[in-house]
Order: structure tokens, then sequence, then C-alpha cells
């Protein structure tokens, strides 16, 4: 299972408009719920929020990652949001956030949510692939450069020596 293969174009959002974490998680499971006949709106989101109050999934430069299980996923569903201004979200750093990957899976899915987090964290990690999501104008290009940052993770690194 690869974020490429569960991120399609209508779930990368471009110009998100944010005002909080609460408000983006709401609009995220309520947009999700409404292109997943299987999920629930206030499920979702309350899931969502149980693991921000765990601690929050804000990693830093401007990028957070909330995640959850959720029973009605039978596969994982991931979503990408490129907010229109950037929002407190408690992250490890202290800086607002902008740009925001939810990731939902099935109950079960420990090593394939373990997988799909690294992954997650691995492409949004690259200083020039946060860079050039900010920068894209549309949803497409934003779209674009994600799928081709996630290419680029997957790709061996070449052998060192």
């Amino acid at each position: 299972m690869t974020l490429e293969a569960i991120l399609p174009p209508e779930r990368t959002l471009f110009d998100v408009p944010g005002g909080s974490k609460k408000r983006v998680l709401e609009f995220f499971s309520t947009f999700i719920a409404q292109n997943t006949p299987s999920l629930d709106s206030q499920e979702v989101f309350s899931r969502l929020i149980g693991r921000e109050r765990l601690g929050s999934t804000g990693i830093g430069n401007g990028v957070a990652i909330p995640h959850a299980r959720n029973p009605h996923c039978k596969t994982p569903i991931s979503g990408f949001l490129k907010l229109s201004e950037p929002i407190d979200f408690d992250a490890i750093d202290g800086e607002p956030v902008d740009l925001i990957f939810v990731l939902l899976v099935p109950e079960e899915a420990d090593d394939t949510h373990l997988a799909l987090l690294g992954q997650v964290a691995g492409v949004m990690s690259d200083a020039e692939t946060r860079q050039r999501l900010r920068n894209a104008t549309s949803q497409r290009e934003l779209y674009e450069c994600l799928q081709e940052a996630i290419r680029q993770s997957d790709e061996p690194s070449p052998p060192s020596g």
C-alpha cells in the first residue's frame, strides 16, 4: 500500500480556509464523509480530535499529519490540505501549520498504518518539497507536486560507498 495509491486528485485540496485546528478537522471530516459513503463525519472528527488530545500531530516546519483508526475504513484513506492561511496546530516547534496530510486507516492496520505515517513524514520532511507545495497556485499543481514528491521518496537511495 503506497501513498500514491491512496491519494486521488480529488482529495488534494487547495486554498482551504483554516481558522483553527478544530475547524480544519471538521472540514476534512465532512468532506471525506461526503465522498466516502461508509464514513460518518462525526465519527471521523471524533477520532481525529481524540488523537490530537493524545498529543499534537503537528510535526514541525508548518506540517501536520492528523491520523486515526476507523472501523468503517476498508482500506487506508488519505487527504492533503493546503490552507489559505497558516493556523495554530500546537506543533512540536510552535510554528503555525499550512500543510496538512490526513490519514485514516482500518482498525486493525498496524504495520500499514505505521508504514504510511513514515512515508508521509519522509515526504514532508524535505524542505524543497514543502516549498514547492506552498508555491503551488492550483489544485492540479499541488497534486502533481505531491505525487512527484511521493514517487521520489519511494525510489531507493543510491548506494553509498
